[in-house]
């Protein structure tokens, strides 16, 4: 725990960088922010055509397929939901870190306050967006981040705890030796 304290300002900092990334991103609309442009350019072939067209799923109050969307569309709504999911996930882990020192090994704690933290801030989001024009704020965006946010967490805390045994370990090895 020490020498995570010590690295606790480049995480606040990493934190709010992200934040600031996201605000940005979310005050675009999504014909600037489109990707499809581009997956037109570079996926020309449309590499998995067939197989991603037999997948269909409601996700939005909207039925998402290739048939309802096309291909590019299609592609880019995985991308733009995969972005949610990891961006929320390496945030949650950067706010997890910046606040585990004020836990003292209450792994419970560990997870919940940087969790309900990164889901607030995702909230947030959602509303900020929605006052964006072209883009729509979704409940679902909210709970897609929060599962990142949390897989995140909850990956930092076993890490921790795992190094933490192995730590414990070997001080015991130490001190028998002595």
């Amino acid at each position: 725990m020490k020498k995570i304290k010590q690295y606790e300002k480049w995480f606040y900092g990493i934190a709010i960088v992200i934040l600031l990334g996201l605000f940005y991103s979310s005050s675009m609309t999504y014909k600037q922010q489109t990707s499809v442009p581009f997956l037109e350019r570079y996926l020309q072939n449309k590499p998995f055509e067939h197989s991603l067209s037999q997948i269909g799923f409601n996700y939005g109050g909207k039925y998402q397929s290739v048939a309802n969307d096309g291909y590019f569309k299609f592609i880019e709504f995985f991308i733009r939901k995969g972005a949610h999911f990891s961006i929320y996930l390496v945030l949650g882990v950067f706010l997890a870190l910046a606040l585990i020192t004020y836990f003292k090994r209450n792994y419970f704690l560990m997870i919940v306050i940087p969790w309900m933290t990164t889901t607030g801030l995702a909230a947030f989001d959602e509303f900020h967006q929605g006052l964006t024009g072209g883009r729509t704020p979704l409940v679902e965006d909210v709970i897609l981040d929060s599962a990142g946010a949390f897989t995140g967490i909850v990956i930092l805390v076993i890490c921790l705890y795992l190094f933490s045994i192995r730590n414990k370990k070997y001080d015991s090895q130490i001190a028998r030796t002595s």
